[in-house]
Formats: structure tokens, C-alpha cells, sequence
């Protein structure tokens, strides 16, 4: 009651929220191993069916709460915007939830980054296996800039030939 504040203790925290980009990372994957499982064994199903039952999980689901961490950050982020806003510049708090509010706001951007990666990777390996595997392009330091349609021109008689590009 006598100095509230949160900006310094979220400051000291902030970093580990970096971590939430390997679970943001992962995050496709095990959900599609969840509906997988779910989908193949009947006793795998019952046992996520019993557990969501209970008292302490809300009545949501395993995906629900498998959610919540992808959502932190970004909420964490809004939520401080929103402190910053209503806090007077005056406060001892301000200089310190600005810079929580920094923090916070570059692991939301490694999450992000996290995400577009892996989604980039799921599609270079699309694209290999719609080249039938002849192509190693599925390498970390590769990158997709760009897909579509061209016409490629032939130079002895000038016709123009559909072609689909991978940049």
C-alpha cells in the first residue's frame, strides 16, 4: 500500500519470457499429436476426457489450456501498455514498467519470429515433397521469399511457357 509497484518485479522476470518462443515453436506440432493420439486410442482419449472433467481444469479443454502460454506475452504486453497509460509519468513505477514493457515486447517479437520460422519450414517442406524429394532445399538457413506463377519466354521462337517459381 505504500509504493505500489510491478515494473521492477516484472523487469527481473521479463527475460525468461523468452523461452516462450521454443513452446510457441512447438506449439502446431503438439497439437496435431494430441488430435492424433486423441484420434487413435480410445484410451488416450479417455484419459484427456476424465482429466478435462475435473474441477481444477474449468470445464476447457487440454488444447485450451495448451493455448494459454501462446497467448501470455502478447496479453502481458497489452496489459502494461495499458498500466503505462494510466500510470502518471510522475510515478516511481513509470521508469521501470517501461522498461518491463521493452522487455516483454522483444519476446513477443522472439515469439513471433519463432512462429513465421517454423511456418517457413513447414512450407520449404511441402515444397520438397512436391518436388518428389529430389531437391535437399529443407535446410534451416534456406528461407521461401517468395512463390507463383511466371511465364518463361523462349529465345529461339518467342512462345511463352507457364512455369511455377519458388524464390
Amino acid at each position: 500500500t505504500h509504493t505500489p509497484r510491478i515494473g521492477d518485479i516484472l523487469q527481473k522476470l521479463a527475460p525468461f519470457l523468452k523461452m516462450y518462443g521454443e513452446y510457441v515453436k512447438n506449439f502446431d506440432n503438439a497439437m496435431e499429436l494430441v488430435k492424433t493420439w486423441t484420434e487413435r486410442s480410445p484410451q488416450f482419449k479417455l484419459i484427456i476426457q476424465d482429466i478435462q472433467k475435473e474441477k481444477v481444469c474449468g470445464n476447457l479443454t487440454l488444447q485450451h489450456h495448451m493455448l494459454e502460454p501462446v497467448q501470455r506475452i502478447p496479453r502481458y504486453e497489452m496489459l502494461l501498455k495499458d498500466y503505462l497509460r494510466k500510470l502518471p509519468q510522475d510515478s516511481l513505477d513509470w521508469k521501470d514498467a517501461e522498461k518491463s514493457l521493452e522487455i516483454i515486447s522483444t519476446a513477443a517479437s522472439h515469439s513471433n519470429s519463432a512462429i513465421r520460422k517454423m511456418e517457413n519450414l513447414k512450407k520449404l517442406l511441402e515444397i520438397y515433397e512436391m518436388l518428389g524429394e529430389e531437391e535437399d532445399i529443407v535446410n534451416p538457413s534456406n528461407e521461401l521469399i517468395k512463390e507463383g506463377q511466371i511465364l518463361k519466354l523462349a529465345a529461339r521462337n518467342t512462345s511463352a511457357q507457364e512455369r511455377h517459381l519458388f524464390l
